[in-house]
């Protein structure tokens, strides 16, 4: 069945005819998104709508229509397709990793809301990847001012295929299909050898900022907790 991830109505008259139909569904797999390509400063109200309506909104409601259906049965599964784009960041995707950080927090909270009942999740973190995801990017009308910067070396770079893509498709989905038969899977996978190394860099760089402005976070306490 077909129905708009941003109409909310007819995605849960949806969600339930599936439940009703199959009587249960022990894993859910939410994989509804694209992505806004261009600087931020470039991006119409239109495109900056769309796109949280689209990759965040629409799989927090997504994840909201499935969840009494899980509770009911007594547990399940849902695999949220984010993006190594989700703990990390390149130029010209501001708002694609607004989407991905933001339903990462959202369901890095609802875990915690939901495992009573037995249902857990996966955030599948694929890095780039051979698929159509970057013919269906929605650009953004180019700046001047944008194209000898960050931005403009990306934009190029991938205008003229000099943007590595290392992710295979087949290998990134049968990774996804394993961990979420899983019996304890991750709450957070990488997939491919660029998510891990740019994310391990990013949390890495992270920790390290955290130590060195220490006294400072620490100094923000109440005097009362100032040992």
């Amino acid at each position: 069945m077909n129905f708009d991830i941003t109409d909310t109505s007819a995605m849960r008259e949806a969600v339930a005819q599936a439940f009703g139909k199959s009587g249960r569904i022990d894993r859910v797999v939410s994989n509804a998104g694209y992505g806004v390509f261009g600087a931020a400063e470039e991006a119409t109200d239109e495109q900056i709508e769309r796109q949280i309506a689209t990759n965040l909104t629409g799989s927090i409601q997504f994840i909201r229509a499935v969840l009494p259906h899980l509770r009911a049965q007594g547990g399940g599964r849902i695999v949220q397709v984010s993006s190594e784009g989700g703990q990390i960041a390149y130029p010209c995707f501001s708002l694609y990793h607004a989407s991905k950080w933001g339903i990462e927090g959202f369901v890095e909270s609802v875990a915690q809301e939901v495992a009573p009942w037995g249902i857990d999740f996966i955030l599948a973190e694929p890095g780039p990847t051979a698929t159509s995801f970057g013919d269906a990017l929605n650009h953004t009308e180019p700046m001047p001012e944008y194209e000898s910067t960050p931005a403009g070396e990306l934009r190029h770079a991938l205008a003229t295929g000099a943007f590595t893509v290392k992710g295979d498709a087949l290998k990134t989905v049968n990774a996804i299909i394993d961990a979420a038969d899983m019996a304890k899977p991750p709450l957070r996978l990488a997939l491919g050898s660029t998510a891990y190394h740019s994310i391990h860099q990013a949390l890495t760089n992270r920790m390290n900022e955290l130590e060195v402005h220490k006294a400072v976070t620490l100094a923000a306490d109440s005097d009362a907790f100032i040992e």
